[in-house]
């Protein structure tokens, strides 16, 4: 695919040769090319060798600057230009329509028209962009595409594993003194600071090959060796700027998982869980604490090693304390409630669960079990409550009934009854108590304010560019970088 630089010297060599009043053959041979080669140089569909360009200028009587200035020649040439780069766009190829050749016999005003198109087209794609709908579609997308392949990135996991041991891991935890040695074979040094802008969780400066975290890891969300893992991950990765909230995502998704597999490597990983599964002592808890990691950490990178390593489907939800679900991924069957678009964020999970009563639970220090009847069958899960300072969560990872075997709380003699979605399981009031409050209560709902809050646009999503610039700046003014 030509560059719009080529595509801009095609035009222009068309324009002084027609100026010239040259065909295609005279010009080839004055240049010693075919007529066929230099069509292709003036579509821009090959990039001429710097040789070429200069006996081009000479035949042409023009300085070799002129000749590969970016600005085009006509105003006729840049509308062609600005209509062959939009039916290059990942907005109109979607269309799957044709495209339309720009070529002398189309009409200026028809080009004209094609091009003020493509302009709305890209406006409106930009929009959408910045809406909530495009957000939840974008990451559907994505939960669906990692359930298809039960949630395993092979070549994630051996780039993960070969960096950790190359910088000196054994087994078990993956020691803060590894991942900054890590970090040191990247060309990057790991600082500590108090000051990091509020929208971001870590600053990568790379003119000077330093990592910027904060002093402390935050309750119920990332340790600080995931957090430098996802930043060096960025690099190692060869990530550039997302031009999509569908890239940004992707790009969020595997710097996770690459942190992940790097805390939990796979060979180690694997060897400790299957060696539990032929125990029949399989614990979420005991995973956490073999390798040093938050318990959600351990949660989510078993559902990556389960299925794949262990043949075992599992489910894994974390909701927050109202029961919405703020994250959750299922290939076992398990009926996680989606809106009429397949997104399942926010939606609420119901009562019987166990992870939702997993809420009531004030004991934070070991897992409680629980098989749950739900349409679909039979589940049987691990729970975990939490405190962010978001307010209370709990996590849940679960297996079909007929994998419970497998598990430490198989013998639990908890056992719910769920119906969900028919709202007669957990969404109905008591008929009696409906009736007499009825028409003598108004509740004011709380508004979830994310709901309205357009998505982030920019180089740098969900980030305050101006406040992370000046973060840089005040940094990179300081004689020691601290």
């Amino acid at each position: 695919m030509a560059s719009d630089d080529s595509l801009t010297t095609g035009r222009r060599i068309r324009h002084l040769r027609t100026a010239r009043g040259l065909t295609l053959e005279a010009l080839g041979a004055q240049v010693g090319v075919t007529s066929s080669m230099l069509s292709l140089v003036e579509n821009g569909r090959r990039e001429p060798r710097l040789t070429l360009l200069r006996e081009l200028a000479a035949a042409l009587g023009v300085t070799l600057n002129e000749l590969v200035d970016p600005e085009p020649p006509t105003r006729r040439a840049g509308l062609e230009i600005e209509l062959e780069q939009a039916q290059r766009s990942s907005a109109f190829l979607r269309l799957g329509l044709p495209q339309v050749r720009p070529g002398r016999t189309l009409p200026t005003p028809v080009l004209e028209q094609l091009v003020g198109l493509h302009h709305e087209l890209a406006r409106r794609e930009q929009e959408a962009i910045a809406t909530p709908e495009e957000a939840r579609r974008a990451n559907t997308a994505l939960r669906l595409a990692r359930q298809a392949r039960d949630n395993h990135f092979p070549e994630l996991e051996v780039l993960a594993e070969r960096m950790a041991r190359d910088a000196g891991y054994t087994s078990g935890a993956l020691t803060h003194r590894t991942v900054w040695r890590m970090a040191e074979r990247l060309g990057l040094e790991i600082r500590h600071v108090d000051d990091l802008p509020r929208s971001t969780r870590t600053v990568t400066d790379l003119e000077n090959g330093r990592i910027y975290l904060p002093p402390a890891s935050t309750p119920g969300g990332h340790g600080l060796r995931s957090l430098a893992l996802q930043a060096m991950a960025h690099r190692v990765l060869g990530h550039g700027r997302p031009a999509s909230y569908e890239a940004f995502l992707r790009q969020r998704m595997e710097t996770t998982y690459f942190a992940s597999a790097a805390l939990m490597p796979q060979s180690a990983a694997v060897e400790f869980l299957a060696a539990r599964k032929r125990q029949r002592e399989l614990a979420i808890e005991d995973f956490r604490d073999a390798f040093g990691v938050t318990h959600e950490a351990a949660a989510q990178r078993f559902t990556s090693l389960a299925t794949h390593h262990l043949d075992i489907r599992v489910h894994f939800l974390r909701i927050n304390e109202d029961g919405s679900i703020y994250r959750a991924y299922a290939n076992d069957g398990l009926p996680l409630p989606a809106d009429v678009t397949g997104a399942i964020e926010g939606q609420v999970v119901c009562r019987r669960w166990g992870v939702r009563e997993a809420l009531s639970r004030r004991d934070h220090a070991t897992e409680s079990y629980q098989y749950t009847d739900t349409p679909a069958g039979t589940f049987w899960c691990s729970t975990q409550p939490g405190v962010a300072p978001t307010g209370r969560f709990a996590l849940a990872v679960g297996v079909p009934f007929a994998s419970a075997k497998w598990f430490r709380g198989r013998d639990t003699q908890v056992r719910r009854r769920s119906t969900c979605p028919d709202e007669a399981c957990c969404r109905r009031p008591d008929p009696a108590v409906a009736a007499r409050w009825e028409e003598q209560s108004w509740p004011s709902a709380r508004i979830h304010q994310h709901v309205f809050a357009p998505l982030p646009a920019g180089l740098f999503p969900g980030v305050d560019a101006a406040e992370m610039y000046a973060f840089l700046d005040r940094h990179a003014q300081r004689p020691d970088g601290a």
